[in-house]
């Protein structure tokens, strides 16, 4: 025989009651011998215990107890339900009239839930032609007489249930979960999922080939999948791990549930009515392998701390507060003393929170005397998270995401078998906790939430290099990287899901004005893990929002220079934030665009080189200019006009020809070393002649002639087989706070490995006290919104890749 159990959305009016009619009637079919444990159906449980509230304050019961009567009808108005439906009228206006109600009271009414769904079940199965009988579990299960939490009596209820089913062997016995009754034979009911209860204990008892618990998902899931989307259904577990997930909170799961087919080692298979292809979730003695199996959530707790520092070493404290617990009927999930240095921390049901700080407060009265115990107080509004199968050994990559993600546990606490970690975590961030986590210990893809500030060439090439290449980079390495904000400096276009390829037409569409608040809202909103912001603007307004965003869990990538050229106060404050974050600060694309150079400079200071000077070329742009101009015979204004047709220089080419931009990525590489220059210190030749440094773009573009005069004499006047650099030179004891800082044109031999350079290409020789008089050289493109692009991407999947 089978045990066939089913909830109550399985039950609810319509698709789910029409569902398990088709089980049942395949199953008889098919020549299998079955019983089945119905749930009230639908919300009825709670309904019946909303209108026991009413009744009880004198409030009109009867409008929402006669639309009760109607859902449980529902279709089946011929099939009579009068006889439940008489004892809650009764009932009901016994509590109206009192104004309260007892447990034994409340257990007779929320009877009728189960009642009422094994009649309507019983009854439609007979029209059908499908042979069934109403078995009122009451006249079975024999409990004791605690109404509300009823224990069975096991000698008494299993040689009830045999008797019965050899009386009543050639039919389908359609069975009330849920109740029992005492010796008295008043009603009880089993407590929370009493209906699961039921159906394990007549398993038990009629030692069942299966017990099959119908349910309204396809089984058990590596977390809760309306949390965390990307959850996994686990196809196989052993009882030892379910009875790990019940205690943990599974709401699918309790307990009490699996220990009567622990002892009988009936499998029970978890199943989906609404998903007959679904092969649900078997479990049975034996597991398919070992590892992290499921995250379990603990809601509606409320953590009690003790908190003294003649706590610590103390003997007998815990004993203490366990007694208090039991004294008070309260039920501990977990304890630790990770809730403060000197403290202890209890997890209770947050009904009994404010109790147990009560009774625990006149327990230790003494000690507050004592200066042993000085706070005992209550945290509301956390949840518990626990990860079944996980021991100590890898938990470090769990609990580093956490941190990461700017989450941080109130307590944890691993069990004796040293197989499960529980973490009491605030409950606004239980949502993206789960997701943290998942994403980190069961192999799906990690989930990297980028936003991108600033959309031009090099942003709009970023956005759509990442849209491209985002489905390949999942499948190589497990990163999904998505882009769930892009910005300008007015719009703001906002996709939780990842934005389209069309993000440009969306953008002028649906985007909408904005402060950086509405990002970081947005994404606490929507439980977003692992947040990048990426600045490609050139804005110094934008930099000032830097800090906020590290403060809200946001790694920091920039193309843009200005942040790192403020002040050295500035510079050094917003390292502090981000140490103290623990976020990380990438820009490798401020000096050389695609090149590796800042990632080389760091690495050879953090391992103690004594780095002795830095100079090269660190603009693409004027490396076109003066690369063209030494090696044409043609004036330089002729080189310069060609450069701004080509879109090489600023709209402005006074931007590039001032050398404030390669003054800026001086002092970048300069900062680097620790160094405390500041901007106003770097000693910048100015390309541009004096009197053409003001005024406007048009009325500049028309006087390019009047550079030639001046670059041909500077050209003309070289030693033979030279060539004109615009190069940036950090020199000087670089082991000082300060160092030496020139922007300038120079004269190099034509056969050096400087003079040699051709294109826009841009070129570092970085000098060091070991490689001595041979520098380490870096050469390469340097410019270029695609090149640029790239360095940016290759800053976040470094990013994506760490922890």
């Amino acid at each position: 025989m089978k045990i066939l159990k089913f909830g109550g959305k399985s039950l609810s009016n319509g698709k789910g009651l029409n569902k398990v009619i088709s089980i049942i009637e395949s199953k008889v079919n098919q020549g299998e011998q079955i019983a089945v444990v119905v749930s009230a159906r639908g919300n009825a449980t709670d309904e019946l215990e909303d209108i026991l509230a009413i009744a009880a304050k004198n409030k009109d019961y009867k409008t929402p107890l006669e639309n009760f009567k109607k859902e449980q009808n529902g279709e089946y108005k011929d099939i009579d339900l009068s006889v439940e439906f008489e004892v809650l009228d009764k009932l009901f206006e016994g509590v109206s009239l009192i104004g309260d109600y007892s447990n034994k009271i409340k257990d007779q009414i929320l009877s009728q839930g189960e009642l009422l769904s094994a009649k309507l079940l019983t009854a439609i199965l007979n029209q059908k032609g499908i042979s069934a009988n109403l078995t009122d579990s009451r006249a079975l299960i024999k409990t004791d007489s605690k109404f509300g939490d009823a224990q069975p009596l096991e000698q008494a209820s299993k040689k009830n249930v045999i008797n019965y089913f050899k009386e009543n062997n050639d039919t389908v016995n359609i069975i009330t979960g849920f109740i029992g009754s005492n010796n008295n034979n008043d009603t009880t009911t089993l407590g929370r999922n009493g209906s699961n209860y039921t159906a394990s204990l007549f398993a038990n008892y009629l030692e069942a080939e299966e017990l099959q618990n119908y349910t309204h998902v396809d089984g058990i899931y590596t977390a809760n999948p309306e949390l965390v989307p990307d959850a996994k259904k686990i196809d196989r577990l052993s009882f030892n791990e379910a009875n790990e997930i019940a205690n943990f909170g599974a709401t699918i799961l309790h307990a009490k549930t699996i220990i009567p087919l622990l002892e009988k080692n009936i499998p029970l298979r978890i199943l989906n009515t609404f998903n007959d292809d679904n092969q649900g979730t078997l479990i049975t003695s034996k597991s398919n392998k070992e590892g992290i199996k499921t995250l379990s959530v603990l809601e509606n707790v409320s953590l009690v701390n003790l908190e003294g520092r003649g706590l610590l070493g103390k003997t007998g404290v815990d004993a203490r507060i366990f007694r208090v617990m039991g004294d008070n009927d309260i039920s501990v999930s977990i304890i630790s003393q990770g809730s403060s240095e000197r403290g202890i921390g209890l997890v209770v049901n947050a009904n009994d929170a404010t109790k147990a700080m009560v009774e625990l407060e006149k327990e230790f009265e003494n000690d507050f005397y004592s200066k042993d115990v000085n706070k005992i107080s209550v945290t509301d509004n956390v949840s518990v998270i626990s990860i079944i199968g996980q021991d100590l050994s890898t938990f470090h990559k769990p609990y580093t995401a956490l941190i990461k993600n700017k989450i941080v546990p109130i307590l944890f606490n691993n069990t004796v078998t040293g197989k499960n970690v529980s973490l009491v975590v605030k409950k606004s961030e239980l949502h993206k906790a789960l997701n943290v986590i998942h994403g980190e210990i069961f192999g799906v893809s990690k989930k990297i939430n980028i936003a991108i500030f600033g959309h031009g060439l090099v942003g709009g090439t970023l956005i759509n290099q990442i849209l491209e290449s985002a489905p390949a980079i999942e499948k190589r390495k497990d990163i999904k990287l998505n882009v769930f904000a892009i910005a300008n400096s007015k719009n703001l276009l906002l996709n939780k899901n990842g934005v389209s390829p069309n993000w440009k037409n969306e953008i002028q569409t649906n985007g909408f004005s904005y402060t950086i608040d509405d990002v970081i809202a947005f994404a606490n909103e929507n439980h977003l893990e692992n947040l990048i912001a990426v600045d490609n603007s050139a804005s110094a307004v934008f930099v000032e929002n830097y800090t906020k965003l590290a403060e809200n869990g946001f790694d920091l990538i920039s193309s843009n220079k200005v942040a790192n050229t403020l002040s050295y106060k500035f510079y050094k404050d917003l390292r502090k934030v981000l140490a103290e974050n623990q976020k990380n600060y990438l820009y490798e694309t401020n000096v050389g665009a695609g090149l590796p150079l800042i990632d080389t400079i760091k690495l050879l200071h953090l391992s103690g080189e004594n780095i002795t000077k830095i100079k090269g070329v660190f603009s693409g742009t004027l490396s076109y200019l003066f690369n063209n101009f030494s090696a044409k015979d043609v004036p330089f204004s002729e080189i310069l006009k060609e450069a701004i047709d080509n879109g090489y220089t600023e709209p402005d080419p006074r931007e590039d020809l001032c050398g404030n931009d390669v003054g800026r990525k001086l002092l970048i590489l300069a900062r680097e070393l620790d160094l405390q220059n500041e901007f106003e210190e770097i000693h910048i030749q100015n390309l541009i002649p004096e009197h053409l440094r003001e005024g406007n773009v048009t009325d500049f573009l028309n006087k390019l002639k009047e550079f030639d005069p001046i670059y041909t004499k500077i050209k003309e006047e070289q030693e033979p087989n030279h060539v004109l650099r615009y190069i940036g030179e950090l020199s000087g004891d670089l082991q000082n706070d300060k160092g030496n800082l020139e922007v300038k044109l120079v004269s190099v031999p034509s056969d050096t490995a400087l003079g040699g350079l051709k294109g826009s290409d841009s070129f570092f020789e970085i000098y060091t006290e070991s490689y001595g008089d041979r520098p380490i050289v870096i050469q390469g493109a340097g410019a270029g919104s695609a090149v640029t692009a790239r360095g940016v991407f290759g800053d976040i999947l470094r990013l994506s890749e760490k922890g």
